[in-house]
């Protein structure tokens, strides 16, 4: 791999390379950034978490220069959730050149999107929806940019907005610099690829596997009312520093997240029904670890890239393999490992099996970890604590009463009590969830076209990447009965009771639903988008 310093840039931009710790560029970046750099039209294709960000953030902040008043880069994502992401990325990349760059999505007041516009910023990152009211109310105008970025083009495109993008695109001025960076090559990309890049490179970094091999895979098998009970002791004994766990529905969200609060844990829940101003805070909080456990959707987690996230728990399994591959990236980046764990009911163990087969990754077996495991893993943590306190020597302040009690105390009594009291101990408070039916594989062939990622027959039916697992099981609506609502009760070893719930369904939430637009006029016509992008 070649180092940053090696591609001639800009003092100021690699200056802000270094100190985000960034030494060697990753293969896409190393592959990407020499082309981008002379201004050729490039195609990367790469999976996510690859480095791609940077692979065209690097060249675009290296040559636009600071006196730039204009909009002159424009970058279009699938969601609001990677515009707010790539806007991050691209802030930090600017830091010392003083580049002013803006997301622009919808669920956030246009009125504060139109005041930050007048601040003239040179890089503009949104969703296509926004993009378009913006463009229609003549509050963007595209008419100088140089640079665009089609970011996670597939999935933009597995999300309906084919007509926006290229309505979009021609408004840009033809002679432009084009990107596009996307994990697979359908016939749709390489149409669109035809039509607005003019001779473009393709690069292509494709892993041998799918599954990244940094990532320890487990799953537990275990009846649906045992599973919050389930998730209690692995949280304790794994102690995470930060840990995405996966729901399958919105109401799944909510209730598992109020129930981890409940029982002591600090989480909070992320889900397409929040206010844009909720996921920010929600965001905001796991990033800086003011909550250790960040309860998800599918769709609620697209595009998220946090780092630092050690495990991935998948409480419900997704619904197609590709969502399993996507939801246990969230860990084991950058080169470092990551853990996934799995909750797996006996009626889905031959779902697991297709996740296996696709992936080509076998995941253990695991069993359940039993009560000692868990207090001793919360135990071992609060020993490791007070080992770095000593280690770095910062209680000095502390040493005159310590002395004094160990004067009047058996030092191995103080020390017991001191881990139990930083230990701390979980709330014993009755949990009720309302239980999930549970994901059957339906004995068909995958059906893998040119894509090499749509799968026919029920639950991985469909062929629309955008649900992920969370919404796009392809039956109808269910009806609900109360009568199926378990009741987990007690911690550890609480009784756990839950009627039968044979021959009863329940009726799931979407994440991700078609809503339409209320927001202004639009001169240029347009289906409803997911709510990703609202």
């Amino acid at each position: 791999m070649k180092t940053f310093a090696e591609f001639g840039l800009e003092p100021k931009v690699l200056q802000a390379i270094t100190e985000l710790g960034f030494e060697e560029s990753t293969p896409i970046q190393s592959k990407a950034i020499p082309i981008a750099l002379t201004g050729t039209d490039l195609i990367g294709q790469a999976q996510t978490g690859t480095g791609k960000t940077a692979a065209f953030g690097i060249p675009l902040v290296n040559k636009i220069p600071v006196t730039e008043e204009r909009i002159v880069a424009l970058i279009m994502t699938p969601t609001r959730e990677l515009a707010i992401q790539v806007s991050e990325e691209i802030g930090k990349l600017t830091r010392y050149k003083g580049l002013r760059s803006l997301p622009i999505y919808g669920g956030q007041e246009i009125g504060r999107q139109i005041r930050a516009l007048k601040k003239k910023p040179q890089i503009i990152i949104g969703t296509p929806g926004r993009l378009l009211d913006h463009i229609n109310r003549k509050t963007i105008r595209l008419d100088d940019v140089q640079t665009v970025v089609l970011d996670e083009a597939d999935e933009m495109l597995d999300m309906g907005f084919m007509e926006d993008i290229t309505s979009i695109l021609k408004l840009v001025p033809e002679n432009r610099h084009t990107m596009l960076f996307s994990a697979t090559m359908p016939t749709n990309i390489q149409k669109l690829a035809q039509q607005f890049l003019k001779n473009p490179e393709h690069v292509s970094v494709i892993p041998t596997q799918v599954t990244a091999p940094l990532i320890d895979q487990a799953y537990i098998e275990v009846h649906e009312r045992q599973k919050f009970d389930a998730l209690s002791r692995l949280l304790d004994m794994e102690s995470p520093e930060l840990a995405i766990l996966f729901g399958r529905t919105k109401r799944r969200v909510d209730e598992l997240s109020e129930a981890l609060q409940k029982r002591g844990y600090s989480a909070d829940g992320l889900h397409g029904d929040l206010s844009q101003n909720q996921r920010d805070n929600v965001m905001r909080k796991f990033r800086d670890g003011s909550i250790d456990v960040l309860v998800a959707t599918d769709v609620a987690a697209r595009g998220l890239d946090v780092s630092g996230v050690t495990h991935v728990i998948n409480f419900d399994l997704p619904q197609d393999p590709e969502s399993y591959v996507h939801r246990i990236g969230r860990t084991g980046r950058a080169g470092k490992e990551g853990t996934a764990w799995s909750f797996v009911t006996p009626r889905e163990i031959d779902h697991l099996h297709f996740i296996e087969k696709v992936t080509r990754q076998k995941i253990a077996k695991k069993p359940l970890p039993s009560i000692a495991e868990a207090i001793e893993g919360k135990q071992r943590v609060t020993a490791e604590r007070i080992l770095e306190f000593v280690e770095n020597d910062a209680i000095n302040e502390f040493k005159a009463i310590a002395i004094q009690m160990l004067d009047q105390y058996d030092s191995v009594n103080l020390l017991a009590s001191a881990i139990k009291l930083i230990t701390g101990e979980k709330k014993d408070v009755s949990i009720e969830l309302t239980p999930e039916d549970p994901i059957r594989a339906k004995k068909r062939k995958p059906d893998v076209r040119s894509s090499g990622r749509r799968f026919s027959g029920g639950p991985f039916g469909g062929g629309n990447r955008t649900g992920g697992g969370s919404g796009s099981s392809s039956s109808g609506p269910r009806g609900r009965s109360d009568s199926g609502r378990g009741d987990s009760r007690g911690g550890y070893g609480g009784r756990s009771s839950s009627s039968s719930s044979t021959g009863s369904s329940y009726n799931r939430d979407r994440d991700g639903q078609s809503k339409g637009r209320t927001e202004g006029r639009s001169e240029v016509r347009r289906t409803p988008r997911p709510s990703s992008d609202e």
